[in-house]
């Protein structure tokens, strides 16, 4: 091995975790449903505005406005202007950040690659200043060498040229090059497919009996030591 690339999201920040308390407390705030329902329509708009955003259908402030339309439908207010949905989502935004944190297994997998002397990246289907500033949020600055983002190129996991230019960068080929991901599709079988050595981190602990060839399961990053060994 001789280098490492990770993803951000429910992988080294807690982001689900960080969305559901705050979209709960600004519901809540604002007067309006916040039980487990609300939540899943919550997560249900991102999930499917953000996918029009990694195709180019939305740009990255419109893929909020689309989720804060989507979730305000519910209430009769679908039909708002953007700077309305604009000030919406910044409410939000607030209890989002104010919640971001690192998983409790992140320290020490960070501390072990760096006990190996190995670059390390990351790979992020969020624009890389965005993300920068997150990982700098909660605590993460200057640990890593590469940061590749959507804006970058252009284009997005699970793209091979997306994992090419990471590994270009950290100066490694992919076969000598680990990526860990949540996500199975955008993460894992997209890291695998450009020739890199695919770690799919499925912290829910759920998929045993669902993990491709070519791809390594994980459900903690305590596991990775033992992986790249």
């Amino acid at each position: 091995m001789r280098g490492v690339l990770f993803d951000v999201d429910d992988t080294l920040v807690d982001h689900s975790g960080a969305q559901r308390t705050a979209i709960v407390a600004y519901l809540a705030s604002l007067g309006l449903d916040h039980d487990a329902s609300a939540v899943r329509r919550w997560r249900a708009a991102e999930e499917r505005h953000f996918g029009r955003h990694l195709t180019g259908e939305l740009t990255f402030q419109g893929q909020r406005r689309a989720r804060v339309r989507e979730m305000l439908a519910g209430h009769g207010d679908a039909d708002i202007d953007d700077a309305t949905a604009d000030g919406w989502f910044a409410g939000y935004t607030a209890h989002f950040e104010a919640n971001w944190t690192t998983y409790d297994d992140v320290g020490a997998a960070l501390a072990m690659v760096a006990s190996r002397a190995l670059p390390v990246g990351i790979v992020t289907n969020v624009g890389a200043d965005h993300q920068r500033r997150k990982l700098a949020m909660v605590g993460l600055a200057g640990c890593f060498d590469v940061v590749v983002g959507l804006d970058t190129l252009g284009f997005g996991k699970p793209d091979p040229r997306v994992f090419h230019h990471a590994c270009g960068l950290l100066g490694t080929q992919p076969g000598d090059t680990f990526f860990v991901g949540d996500r199975l599709d955008h993460d894992a079988v997209g890291a695998r497919d450009a020739g890199l050595r695919a770690v799919w981190l499925d912290r829910s602990g759920g998929a045993a009996n669902d993990v491709p060839a070519g791809v390594t399961r994980v459900t903690s990053l305590a596991e990775l030591e033992a992986v790249v060994a």
